[in-house]
């Protein structure tokens, strides 16, 4: 012990250090910090020789080694965000060197879900067999609403489970983001589902040509953001980009062959995308009249709007006919595009004196009240009876949809609501009054137009993250929320009006962050928890 070199010591000051010394000696006799205190004496005397007198200690019990503790994990960062996860304490998940990808028994549908994880993560694929320490096990057969999962990280194992595989493929895109962001997947239990049925991205390859292997990025980009459908609009006035056999001479030099679409179906139908093809009549049919000019719409003063054909025309009916029953065969999806939108006729402003020959055949058919609208609509009819057998969801854009006349469209047809400017276009509460199912492609926010003209600008992604949701289908106001069920989802859409405005690459860049915000608000429509800076840094690391 030192003393104070300012002299004795007095009252409190030398109570403690009497309980000091006390102390030491204390060390001194078998305490852990005897270590400390000077070797036995020769004599036999002193500190050493009162502890050897002394009885034996018994042998101290070692203290048990700490179990080692974890916080509570928080939820895996992705895009879009889950929508629930338990947490729990424990070490997470990461990739290790053992580790394998094996499926549960009766789960040998998710054998290509299971490669592509594997091949993501360095895994190997061990096809049915037991899980392992370390593996990730893929099962079906859960209970869950369509395209849900339940993904739980647990005695260093993942579980990924579904209803269907298309929800069991979106557990690996949240386990492979992820992995990807921060190394591991956190332990707990994720619970996860959509909000709307229908997400995805619209796609006009008709004005500019699009590659089939810049499509495929498109799919696999989708795939783990867990958008469902891809629109390819392919037939309009600039181009028809499909190769055709029952009309070759309609196709543009620059087109995907039969081939490159069969490609470009099974890349999708691997990340669970289903293609939605559209050949748009009876307007945007430039391409098939350039080939039949004799099926171009005239009016009355001699003018021939683009694209247009004389629906009153059977040879239109029959052409359009021809393409719908070949390209429905080629595209195995679940859904059909009818297009009807923009039909020059009915942009008249007195479409009967307009087009006098249609007006005429619409009374014929019709009767005394028959107009213009009426033929219009019982050609979009006409077409949908076309397709209906192949037992296809069929869709139409909303200014294709006319109150008031004579003929109605078909009750089955679902609106894809882009506008409320053009002819015959109403705003959204009509058609769900009516009980009509609707797509939302707003294109307040949701239209990236090539060359932004008809005052049209590029959508960014922080307007759609932090303003839009699927309720907010025409301008920036929403829906009632009660008809939030009708509202099946929406399509960011992409329209290449200014086909050289950009090119691939810069589209493909300009729609990311819209794209990955749509995807966050269709899956998840509440308001989100990241603010944007947070979202749109955690979109640039997983997709870079």
């Amino acid at each position: 012990m030192r003393y104070s070199p300012r002299g004795p010591l007095r009252g409190p000051a030398l109570l403690a250090a009497a309980v000091a010394l006390t102390t030491v000696a204390a060390c001194s006799n078998g305490s852990p910090s005897g270590a400390d205190s000077p070797p036995p004496s020769p004599s036999g005397t002193g500190p050493a020789a009162t502890t050897s007198a002394a009885k034996p200690s018994p042998t101290p019990t070692p203290s048990p080694t700490p179990t080692r503790t974890y916080p509570l994990s928080t939820a895996p960062r992705t895009v879009p965000a889950v929508r629930s996860h338990e947490p729990a304490r424990g070490p997470g998940w990461k990739p290790g060197p053992r580790a394998g990808v094996v499926l549960a028994a009766g789960s040998a549908g998710l054998a290509d879900e299971a490669r592509l994880l594997a091949g993501e993560l360095g895994l190997r694929y061990r096809g049915e067999a037991a899980a392992g320490p370390g593996d990730v096990e893929l099962a079906l057969g859960a209970k869950g609403a369509a395209e849900s999962y339940t993904l739980t990280v647990k005695d260093g194992r993942v579980r990924i489970a579904g209803p269907d595989e298309a929800g069991v493929f979106y557990g690996t895109r949240t386990l492979k983001q992820s992995v990807k962001g921060s190394g591991a997947m956190p332990e707990g239990t994720v619970t996860d589902r959509p909000a709307k049925p229908q997400r995805g991205l619209n796609v006009d390859i008709a004005r500019k040509h699009f590659t089939a292997a810049w499509l495929e990025d498109r799919i696999r980009e989708m795939g783990d953001l867990k958008l469902n459908q891809l629109g390819l609009h392919f037939s309009d006035d600039q181009g028809f980009r499909i190769e055709s056999d029952s009309h070759p001479e309609i196709v543009s030099k620059q087109h995907l062959t039969k081939a490159e679409v069969r490609r470009i179906l099974a890349l999708a139908a691997s990340r669970h995308v289903t293609v939605v093809p559209e050949i748009d009549s009876p307007g945007h049919l430039g391409a098939v009249i350039d080939a039949h000019p004799d099926l171009q719409l005239v009016s009355v003063s001699g003018r021939t709007p683009r694209g247009a054909v004389d629906i009153s025309d059977p040879d239109a009916a029959r052409i359009v006919d021809d393409l719908l029953r070949e390209y429905a065969a080629l595209f195995p999806g679940a859904y059909w595009h009818l297009g009807a939108d923009e039909y020059v006729a009915l942009m008249a402003k007195d479409p009967e004196a307009s087009y006098p020959q249609l007006a005429k055949a619409a009374r014929e058919a019709y009767g005394p009240s028959g107009r213009v609208q009426d033929l219009a609509t019982d050609w979009l009819n006409d077409r949908a009876a076309t397709v209906r057998p192949t037992g296809k969801t069929l869709k139409a854009w909303n200014d294709g949809f006319f109150a008031g006349g004579v003929v109605s469209a078909a009750k089955d047809l679902e609106v894809e609501y882009w506008t409320g400017k053009e002819y015959g276009a109403r705003p959204p509460l009509p058609y769900l009054q009516a009980g009509r199912r609707l797509v939302n492609l707003n294109d307040e926010y949701l239209y990236y137009v090539l060359g932004e003209p008809n005052d049209f600008t590029y959508p960014t992604g922080r307007r759609i993250y932090e303003q839009w949701t699927p309720l907010v289908v025409r301008g920036t106001t929403p829906v009632p929320a009660r008809y939030d069920a009708q509202i099946l989802g929406a399509r960011f859409a992409v329209w290449c009006d200014l086909s050289d405005a950009q090119t691939q690459a810069q589209v493909a860049a300009g729609i990311r962050l819209p794209l990955a915000a749509l995807s966050q608000k269709v899956w998840d429509s509440r308001k989100p928890t990241r603010s944007w800076s947070d979202f749109r840094a955690l979109t640039t690391k997983l997709q870079g």
